[in-house]
């Protein structure tokens, strides 16, 4: 007769109920060394023992024999076989071992390897035939995010043409539109002009280089004609390093490269209006205060959140940032990462997440701490920004702003001095979006995941239909 060998299963009862060999030994009225043998599969259970364990824990002694290490050991070794694995593969000794020392660990690697080839069979069943070659290139957008981190979205040179440029054109920051027209004229010859909304054409900034002409549409506020005026200030002022910088970010496509470079005449501009150790020392002053910074600055709400995401100076570093701004439908529609958060490429933002209360409370700031699937914990402020509206034929345009970051840096911010910081049971479980996030329990779900199958029961329904 064959030997029942229950080593993994036994172990697992024991620590569910946080119990030592010995505790399990004088329940079961038997010695610690005899548990210690079944644990480890020196010794085979006998039916007095397994009815014991019935009575003691009130389990069904057949579920801790029905996945027989026979069986689990040829699932195992069918697994190890697949041809993802290089190498040789483990032998039965190693198997046999993992099974009695690490079950829980092979479970997982099982449970890893059948969402594995779920999310090959998904892929396939989207590809049906050979991917384009245009679709294997990494999207620009994707590149030039990339970039960015890789740089911890700071760039010295720019941040010292900048500060050249802002030092050059003079004049007090209340002045600084007439300032920046007196500078493109006599240094470049550029004149500006606002133009009525009907002559721009659903265009808010036309730059002709050959006419020396920048045309802005009066559908601009102040702050973002000033924006508007540095950004083109960075192409005339700081081409070259403009051109450097793409030119070693080896972003493959001409549509990618130029994107590349309005973004970091964007990161000039910034730097332009808001000088980093000005607002370095701000932000440290006021715990980070983005509506007195702004004030401050003469900025908008948004270009603070954006510019503080960039200060990553060696010796005066901020909080690093992560900013997000997504649309009512939830599209991504800016990105920036000076940190360890899995930002969503596209749209699909996770409903848990105040990002999009944020649309009920307009010009309202939302603080929220939040935890991804990974355990990770972050702190994030949300609040609305709007679009330029030029006339009542056209819908105002709201966007929410969101900026983030690790929860280890929050004293440092005044926006979480409500927070008991101590307490980290008030904290949204959050995820990318319902495609890929793994939470099985999330009363928000609107998709199964692409690649974890979620249980089935049909005989329970959850708080979601994917839930039971």
């Amino acid at each position: 007769m064959a030997k029942t060998l229950i080593g993994p299963q036994l172990r697992s009862l024991r620590q569910a109920h946080n119990q030592t060999q010995s505790d399990m030994a004088r329940k079961l009225g038997v010695s610690s060394a005899y548990v210690n043998l079944l644990e480890n599969n020196q010794r085979s259970v006998s039916v007095k023992v397994l009815m014991a364990l019935s009575e003691a824990y009130g389990i069904d002694a057949r579920d801790l024999v029905k996945d027989s290490p026979a069986s689990q050991l040829s699932e195992l070794r069918a697994r190890v076989r697949d041809p993802i694995f290089s190498g040789d593969e483990p032998d039965l000794v190693e198997l046999r071992a993992a099974l009695d020392h690490t079950p829980k660990l092979v479970s997982f690697f099982l449970q890893l390897h059948e969402n594995h080839h779920s999310v090959l069979e998904t892929i396939r069943k989207f590809s049906a035939g050979d991917v384009p070659e245009d679709v294997q290139d990494l999207r620009p957008e994707s590149a030039i995010h990339n970039f960015f981190r890789d740089h911890s979205n700071h760039f010295p040179v720019l941040e010292d043409a900048a500060e050249a440029a802002r030092a050059a054109v003079g004049g007090p920051p209340e002045d600084l539109f007439f300032s920046l027209k007196r500078y493109l004229k006599h240094a470049f010859g550029i004149d500006v002009v606002v133009a009525d909304v009907d002559v721009m054409d659903q265009t808010l900034r036309e730059f002709d280089r050959l006419q020396g002409r920048v045309m802005l549409s009066e559908a601009l506020d102040p702050v973002n004609r000033n924006f508007q005026l540095a950004h083109v200030l960075a192409f005339v002022s700081s081409g070259e390093a403009l051109n450097d910088l793409v030119e070693g970010a080896k972003i493959t496509t001409d549509q990618g490269r130029e994107r590349c470079r309005v973004e970091l005449a964007n990161y000039f501009a910034a730097a332009f209006l808001m000088p980093y150790d000005a607002i370095y020392q701000m932000a440290e002053t006021t715990r980070y205060d983005i509506d007195r910074i702004a004030t401050h600055f003469g900025v908008s709400f948004e270009q603070v959140s954006h510019r503080l995401t960039t200060l990553q100076r060696k010796g005066a570093k901020g909080v690093p940032f992560f900013f997000l701004r997504i649309d009512t439908a939830g599209n991504v529609t800016k990105r920036f990462n000076a940190t360890s958060f899995a930002l969503a490429e596209q749209g699909g933002a996770c409903p848990v997440w105040a990002i999009h209360s944020a649309f009920a409370n307009p010009d309202v700031i939302v603080p929220q701490f939040v935890e991804m699937p990974d355990n990770g914990q972050f702190f994030t402020v949300s609040r609305t920004t709007n679009r330029p509206v030029v006339s009542r034929h056209s819908q105002a345009r709201r966007l929410v702003v969101t900026l983030g970051c690790a929860r280890e840096h929050v004293r440092r911010i005044g926006y979480a001095a409500p927070f008991n910081l101590d307490d980290l049971t008030d904290i949204a479980k959050i995820g990318i979006n319902c495609h890929i996030c793994p939470r099985r329990d999330c009363s928000q779900r609107a998709y199964e995941p692409l690649h974890v199958r979620l249980p089935l029961d049909a005989n329970r329904r959850g708080s979601t239909r994917y839930q039971s």
